[in-house]
């Protein structure tokens, strides 16, 4: 069984770019006032919702291991 990751996203940075959803567009949401959503906070680990935190302008969304809470992105540094 591989990883399961806890997707959050912190909405006072999210700009509404969409960009979360052009990298994993079945894992992210907009709602109304164009604030994005995970679609299921507690997912299994993926290349798609890594690219989409990678890819967010404003780095709006982290990603930590489900359990642990070590996190996946942005990295500790």
């Amino acid at each position: 069984m591989g990883d399961r990751w806890h997707v959050e996203v912190d909405r006072s940075l999210c700009i509404g770019s969409a960009q979360c959803l052009h990298h994993a567009p079945h894992s992210f949401r907009l709602d109304s006032a164009r604030q994005s959503h995970p679609v299921d906070p507690d997912t299994d680990a993926a290349g798609p919702v890594l690219e989409a935190a990678e890819g967010c302008p404003v780095e709006a969304i982290a990603i930590t291991l489900l359990g642990s809470g070590e996190a996946v992105f942005p990295p500790e540094e």
